[in-house]
């Protein structure tokens, strides 16, 4: 083999490492944006408590799962059902807001089975959320840590009012629309 064949086929073996390369850093780079895309502030979090790598694999982990989640959809029934126990929990929040803030987290649970998702295990239920509604799963976990407080006695008038706010976001997400507020009670 001559001088200028080893050095082409040295350069060519080089040229392939320096495109594997370039390639799998941009598969990596598409990766990371699809689950940018559909987790949002949840896709931050997660790399941010479990580094890039785990935090990946971890939300791929929780798309393949939710395919053995099946989220039904509400019938116009039950969602006026849920308004009406929404309310309640707003109207109880003036005289009772830790009663209230209580009650909210109950009822949400209720609501996400009565949707399919997992109860009982908070952990999965924010981990199938993320999956079907990463844009309020940020709001359920504070509201949630709030009622915790509440729990433990922990926990103010502000938080609770907090907690209240973001428990209607996620209410709202999971009832596929506002419910209405033409007799809220102002928080």
């Amino acid at each position: 083999m001559s001088t200028h064949a080893a050095v082409i086929i040295v350069l060519l073996g080089v040229g392939g490492l320096i495109l594997g390369i370039f390639l799998a850093r941009r598969s990596n780079h598409n990766r990371a944006e699809r689950l940018r895309t559909r987790f949002g502030t949840e896709y931050d979090r997660m790399v941010a408590e479990h580094g890039d790598r785990r935090g990946k694999k971890l939300l791929e982990e929780r798309e393949r799962r939710s395919l053995t989640v099946t989220v039904r959809p509400i019938s116009a029934e039950s969602r006026e059902r849920f308004a009406r126990a929404w309310r309640a929990v707003q109207s109880q929040f003036v005289d009772t807001p830790g009663k209230a803030v209580i009650e909210a987290d109950r009822l949400l649970e209720e609501l996400m089975s009565h949707r399919g998702f997992t109860v009982g295990d908070y952990e999965q239920q924010t981990s199938d959320l993320s999956v079907h509604h990463p844009s309020v799963v940020k709001n359920y976990r504070a509201a949630h840590v709030l009622a915790e407080q509440q729990r433990h006695g922990n926990a103010t008038t502000d938080d609770l009012r907090a907690a209240i706010l973001q428990y209607r976001v996620l209410y709202e997400e999971l009832l596929g629309r506002p419910v209405s507020y033409s007799n809220e009670v102002k928080l």
